[in-house]
C-alpha cells in the first residue's frame, strides 16, 4: 500500500469516527467521563489538517504524523493510547514507499505493543486491547495464510468489531471505568468499539474480489488496486494461430 491508501485509511477513519461521535461519547458516560467521541473527532479533524499541511510522502510518515497529531490535541488517556499506536506503527514500517501485507502486520504488532506498554493492559480488561488484540491476531493469520489483500483486511476489522462487542459482559479492570466495579459490566468498551471503527474503515478501500496471490507482497497501489510489478494484470494473452494462407 503506497501513502495514497494510507491518507484515504486516516481520512476514512475520520469520517466515521465523527458520524460516531455521539455514539461514543454515550458508551463514555455510562462508563467513563463521557468525552470520547468529542475528543477523537477534534483529534482526527486535527489530523487532516495536519496531513493536509505536511503532505507526507510515505505509509510510515502519514501514521507518525497521525500519532503525534491525536497526543497533543486528544486529552486524557485516548490521546497517547491511540497516538502511541500510530507513531509505533508508523516508525515499523520505516521510509518504505509502498508497504505488503507482511509490513502492515508487523506494524500492527508494534501498535499492539506500545499500547500495551503505556496503558498496562492485557486482552480481557476491558480496554481498546480487546478489539486491537484479536484483530492484529486474525490479520496476521490471514496474511500467512496467504489470503487476498481485501479478506486479510476483512478478517482485520470482523475480529476487532467482534472483540469490541466481546467486552460487554466484562468488568473493567483498568482505566476510570475500573472504578465501577461490577457496575462496568454490561456496557462496550468506548475505546474498543473506537478501535474497531478506525481498523474498520480500511478495507473498503479496497476491491473486494481481489484473487489470491494477484501480488506476491500484497502491494496496493494509491487508487487502491494491486499494484503488479510483474507483468500486466490477468493472464498474458495468447496469441492467435496463423490464418489459412500463412498471414497473421
Amino acid at each position: 500500500m503506497d501513502a495514497g491508501v494510507f491518507r484515504a485509511w486516516i481520512r476514512s477513519a475520520a469520517e466515521v469516527i465523527e458520524a460516531n461521535r455521539d455514539r461514543l461519547t454515550q458508551l463514555d458516560a455510562a462508563i467513563g467521563d463521557a468525552d470520547h467521541g468529542v475528543n477523537l473527532s477534534r483529534g482526527f479533524s486535527a489530523v487532516l489538517g495536519a496531513l493536509e499541511t505536511a503532505a507526507p510522502g510515505t505509509p510510515g510518515a502519514i501514521l507518525t504524523l497521525t500519532g503525534s497529531t491525536l497526543i497533543s490535541k486528544v486529552g486524557g488517556a485516548s490521546g497517547p493510547l491511540y497516538g502511541t499506536a500510530f507513531r509505533r506503527a508508523g516508525r515499523a514500517l520505516g521510509d518504505a514507499a509502498d508497504v505488503g501485507l507482511p509490513a502492515l502486520a508487523a506494524a500492527l504488532e508494534a501498535a499492539l505493543a506500545g499500547v500495551q506498554q503505556l496503558g498496562a493492559a492485557r486482552e480481557g480488561d476491558k480496554t481498546m486491547v480487546d478489539a486491537l488484540a484479536p484483530a492484529t491476531k486474525a490479520f496476521s493469520t490471514a496474511v500467512a495464510e496467504g489470503a487476498p489483500p481485501r479478506a486479510a483486511l476483512d478478517a482485520l476489522a470482523e475480529a476487532a468489531a467482534a472483540g469490541a462487542t466481546g467486552t460487554i459482559p466484562m468488568q473493567a479492570l483498568k482505566g476510570r471505568a475500573s472504578y465501577l466495579g461490577p457496575r462496568s459490566v454490561g456496557h462496550e468498551d468506548p475505546g474498543a468499539a473506537s478501535t474497531a471503527l478506525i481498523l474498520g474503515a480500511l478495507p473498503p478501500l479496497l476491491p473486494p474480489s481481489l484473487p489470491a496471490g494477484a501480488d506476491d507482497d500484497g502491494t496496493l497501489s494509491r487508487n487502491g488496486g494491486i499494484r503488479r510489478d510483474r507483468g500486466r494484470e490477468g493472464p498474458p494473452r495468447r496469441r492467435r494461430g496463423r490464418r489459412r494462407g500463412g498471414r497473421r
